[in-house]
């Protein structure tokens, strides 16, 4: 059986190729080892990982690449994965933006007092940039190619072909020239982002209907960053009504994204444009005004549903989810690139597993799974946290210093194994007495 495919062009190409691609010929095979979908950080880490463990892989991305993407800001524990493909060293030399820090300021300007990484544990590891997700995506991508994966931007998914099991057997991608290819696989990577092809095809996708979303965001040169190691930090600002928050995140050359998330209902539903929304808003962002008073807006205004969701399946046998193809969750602590990254490189070392012992099977491609949305689970509580009104980061800080290393390494991502949510307790009483408070007074 086949999972939808496209009207229109019916050209077609059952043989190996030359393709135009990437600024130069190529030959696509018609058949690989593995084929993943998507040139996002999910994709090509997975690619990478599977095309090192000597297989025969196959990348494509549906854009040219490089394109824009939003998500700047990475977490601390994306070094680990980074270090893995061995790209480390070209973060330090492309002079992005150093993060050390994040920080957060109240819906009356109230600023926190910044979360230090290094504070908290002094190694490289805990320094980590603010990206041009352009560049980063495309040096991840080149990545792929360099360990001797089939690279092709301009390419597009057609159609995932399963046999009469149920088993993923290949694909149908689309050339830039309108050309189909029929490939032959012995397992798909779906990293198609929140398209997530596969789990939207066989009903998998989960929408927290706590977390619809929609984010309103442009960039801004000169705006007035922190000082000393907080100058790269990724600051989170409320607005006086708590209804919207903005993002702050310094990256290179001066330029300074920033970004304003809400309900999806309140930001986009009959107030008009995306422009006087975004306006409305900042001018209802005490600590915002004053760093933005001297700059330049310089980007576009772009807007962007923000649903956060999981998938209730995803690996079975043949193919298995990456990235937001296999779950997205809201962009307030920074945490999209890491978990793509993490997603890439355990689903690639579960690939080069499942085929070197000829073991596909939905068990062995999603092994990973079950630990790996354990430890998303504690920062999607931290998400639910900092939505509930009456929580503050700086009165439970107040309340519980002792917990100020428990909450710094949720925001460097440290959420895999024992402990990772031993500030839940606390946390979970400290916002149910502000809600009395709050009834109370």
């Amino acid at each position: 059986m086949s999972l939808g495919s496209e009207e229109g062009q019916t050209r077609s190409s059952r043989g190996a190729a030359w393709i135009f691609a990437c600024g130069e010929w190529l030959l696509m095979k018609s058949s690989y080892d593995c084929v993943v979908i998507g040139g996002g950080p999910a994709g090509s880490s997975a690619a990478t990982i599977v095309a090192e463990g000597g297989f025969e892989t196959l990348l494509i991305e549906r854009e040219p690449m490089p394109r824009f993407h939003v998500g700047e800001s990475l977490m601390p524990e994306t070094f680990w994965a980074l270090d893995r493909l061995g790209v480390n060293e070209r973060l330090r030399a492309n002079g992005w933006q150093v993060k050390k820090s994040v920080q957060f300021v109240t819906h009356k300007g109230t600023e926190s007092a910044p979360f230090f990484f290094r504070q908290h544990d002094d190694r490289d590891c805990s320094d980590t940039w603010q990206v041009e997700r352009s560049e980063f995506d495309k040096m991840l991508f080149d990545r792929a190619s360099e360990v001797g994966a089939d690279t092709f931007d301009q390419t597009r998914l057609i159609d995932v072909r399963f046999d009469e099991h149920g088993r993923a057997r290949g694909v149908v991608v689309r050339d830039k020239e309108g050309l189909d290819h029929d490939i032959d696989c012995r397992v798909v990577i779906d990293g198609t982002g929140q398209q997530s092809f596969i789990a939207n095809k066989l009903g998998l996708k989960e929408v927290d209907p706590h977390l619809k979303k929609a984010a309103i965001w442009t960039y801004f040169k000169d705006a007035v960053r922190g000082e000393g190691d907080n100058e790269g930090a990724t600051i989170i600002l409320n607005t006086e009504d708590k209804q919207a928050w903005f993002w702050f995140i310094p990256l290179s050359r001066g330029i300074t994204s920033i970004g304003c998330v809400g309900d999806h209902a309140y930001l986009l539903k009959g107030r008009g444009t995306p422009e006087k929304v975004f306006q409305e808003e900042l001018d209802r962002c005490l600590g915002l005004k004053p760093r933005l008073e001297g700059a330049t807006q310089v980007g576009e205004t772009r807007v962007a549903k923000e649903f956060s969701y999981m998938t209730s399946q995803s690996a079975g046998d043949g193919w298995v989810l990456v990235g937001d193809a296999l779950g997205f969750i809201d962009p307030v602590y920074s945490s999209g690139v890491y978990f793509a990254l993490e997603m890439g490189v355990r689903a690639g070392d579960a690939v080069v597993a499942g085929l070197s012992k000829n073991d596909l099977g939905g068990e062995q491609l999603g092994g990973w799974i079950p630990e790996f949305k354990e430890g998303v689970g504690w920062i999607r509580k931290l998400v639910h946290a900092f939505y509930s009104k009456e929580f503050s980061i700086g009165r439970f800080m107040k309340e519980h210093p002792e917990h100020h290393g428990n909450v710094t390494n949720l925001l460097i991502g440290r959420i895999f194994g024992s402990g990772a949510g031993a500030v839940f307790e606390d946390m979970d009483a400290s916002i149910k007495r502000a809600k009395m408070e709050s009834v109370e007074s």
